[in-house]
């Protein structure tokens, strides 16, 4: 759809239903879902205020609104202005508002509460709290890499894996990127790749190797300092409530 916020023209909720076809079909859609999306976190935010006595889960509520309106006006914006850079900062704060959201159902659940009634019993340790910080920013780190990549068109910049135009590391000279289009098979939207985006792409693979490490990494710090104490026994007896 070239247009924003109408719908060619339209009022967005009143586009016919007969002018669904194709891909606007589902931009629609997509669309009137986040319209949805927003309606609810305006609720949610509405009921925090009105129910909840926790002043900053109040304000993760706010957040929350803010980041959906936010959502929506980046959306509109890189409908008009045709900006891949726009994209990808739309699909970041996508993340950010899925986590966020996610953490709201979290806090405001019977099993939180439980949890923080009880947390006096047992302390995570900084240095593992230091560790799922760092895992957690590189996980998001490589999200944003993979919208620019994405919003690059390099999706195939190379097509070999695990190996990268049958080596470890990829030569990115003009020569080099210049045969490696000769022999390009894609049909469609085949614009010319860009040293810059083999590049990236190296980087994304060397960061999903990196956020395996810390994962599992993580996973083995937790066990090993925490194993089956306080945690893993809450869990457990909400899972049976």
């Amino acid at each position: 759809m070239p247009d924003w916020p109408t719908s060619y023209g339209y009022n967005m909720f009143f586009f016919s239903i007969r002018l669904w076809k194709g891909g606007i079909f589902f931009e629609h859609l997509h669309r009137l879902f986040a319209s949805r999306v927003g309606l609810l976190a305006t609720v949610f935010m509405v009921w925090l205020w009105m129910k909840e006595s926790r002043s900053w889960l109040r304000w993760l509520g706010v957040a929350a609104f803010i980041g959906v309106v936010l959502q929506g006006v980046l959306g509109g914006l890189r409908v008009v202005w045709l900006k891949n850079e726009l994209g990808i900062f739309h699909a970041g704060l996508a993340q950010s508002f899925l986590l966020l959201v996610s953490a709201l159902a979290l806090f405001t659940s019977r099993w939180w509460q439980r949890f923080t009634a009880d947390a006096n019993s047992f302390q995570i340790p900084t240095p593992l709290r230091r560790l799922f910080l760092l895992t957690t920013l590189f996980i998001f780190a490589q999200l944003m890499i993979a919208e620019t990549t994405r919003h690059q068109h390099a999706g195939l910049a190379i097509p070999d894996f695990p190996l990268a135009y049958g080596k470890l590391w990829p030569e990115t000279s003009a020569a080099a990127v210049a045969h490696y289009n000769q022999q390009r098979i894609e049909v469609e939207a085949a614009n010319p790749i860009t040293a810059f985006q083999i590049d990236l792409q190296m980087i994304h693979r060397l960061v999903a190797f990196t956020i395996l490490g810390l994962v599992s990494f993580a996973a083995w710090s937790a066990w090993r300092r925490l194993g089956g104490r306080h945690p893993a026994a809450l869990w457990a007896t909400s899972g049976r409530a």
